[in-house]
């Protein structure tokens, strides 16, 4: 049975957890003068992905203690392609103040080439982003509004094995969408889209890895997407795999990505599929396009892939009734930090 989580703050006075666990909301507060782990460990992000099965966007704007980032790409998947820009600097010293709370408090960022703001309005979600010579030196300005919908969230709090080190993460599916993009002259709406917030805020091992899958979208009339991730930290209390289903939320327990190899390389734009060790969860994954990226400065390595494609499959709730459903629009991803 995984353990659910009760309301009150995040750390103790040693800044470890004082409960790991999930919950549908973020109901242990988090406050950055709890942590004691001294150096760059903290690693503090938002994350918009905002799209439909003809186009998307995303926006990240994070501090990692040592350098901040903020970036976005967009997504042409009939032409299975996509453009990210990513300007970074070092040493952001706790400027960007970023929010403490996924539910309250402005994201504001601006620079000389570029203006980032996540507000939060009246319950929802205003994005408000321009980056200058964003591609072919047109500049890309964004003005979207993300509504939530109830039951389409999930917290998890993991703690890693070293003490004062921890992920406290909320995802939010499904919310509704008004607004568009441009691209110089080219404007491109977000009809029949679907929104999806990645909140982070944590201190983080050196070394890890991470698999996360998302997905939004309507299947026969009905709104259907699923959180499902792992591979670091101690998930022993609670995995952050949630269904979602007509407006209903289900937890599930494991999950395993198996992304196909050849010649002993990840190949990612083959086909993968997703297992349970009870059964539960079967899915198939069908790649459209693979946004990866490789860095590797001093220290510092990053290799992403964040792939998107089409789900289809099935997960059996507990009373014994299996959803299928079939071309589902997600992403699955895998990456490989040393930060």
């Amino acid at each position: 049975m995984e353990n659910r989580l009760t309301k009150g703050p995040l750390l103790d006075e040693r800044g470890n957890l004082i409960e790991a666990g999930y919950h549908e909301d973020l109901i242990r507060a988090y406050d950055r003068k709890d942590i004691t782990v001294k150096g760059m460990r903290t690693k503090e992000w938002d994350y918009y992905y905002i799209g439909n099965h003809k186009h998307g966007i995303a926006f990240t704007v994070a501090d990692n203690s040592y350098m901040w980032l903020v970036s976005i790409t967009t997504f042409d998947f009939e032409h299975k392609t996509e453009h990210t820009k990513s300007p970074m600097g070092f040493f952001p010293m706790k400027r960007l103040g970023m929010p403490s709370s996924s539910r309250v408090g402005n994201v504001v960022f601006q620079k000389k080439g570029f203006s980032f703001e996540f507000l939060i309005e009246n319950d929802k979600r205003h994005l408000k982003v321009r980056m200058d010579r964003f591609k072919d030196n047109k500049t890309l300005s964004a003005d979207i509004v993300l509504t939530e919908k109830e039951n389409s969230s999930m917290v998890i709090a993991t703690p890693f094995e070293t003490k004062g080190h921890f992920y406290y993460n909320h995802k939010i599916n499904l919310m509704d969408v008004s607004g568009s993009y441009t691209i110089g002259q080219d404007t491109f709406p977000l009809v029949n889209a679907f929104g999806t917030l990645d909140w982070g805020r944590g201190v983080w091992t050196y070394k890890n890895t991470w698999y996360w899958s998302s997905a939004s979208d309507l299947f026969e009339g009905k709104r259907i997407g699923f959180n499902l991730g792992y591979g670091f930290g101690d998930t022993s209390k609670a995995s952050e795999n949630m269904f979602y289903y007509d407006g209903q939320c289900y937890k599930f327990e494991d999950i395993t990505f198996n992304i196909p190899k050849k010649h002993d390389q990840y190949d990612y734009m083959s086909p993968w599929t997703f297992t349970s060790k009870s059964g539960d969860i079967e899915l198939t994954f069908h790649p459209i396009l693979d946004r990866q990226s490789a860095s590797n400065v001093v220290v510092i390595k990053s290799i992403q892939h964040q792939v998107f494609g089409k789900f289809s499959g099935y997960f059996t709730l507990k009373n014994g009734q299996k959803i299928e459903f079939h071309n589902v629009m997600g992403f699955a991803e895998r990456v490989v930090n040393h930060w």
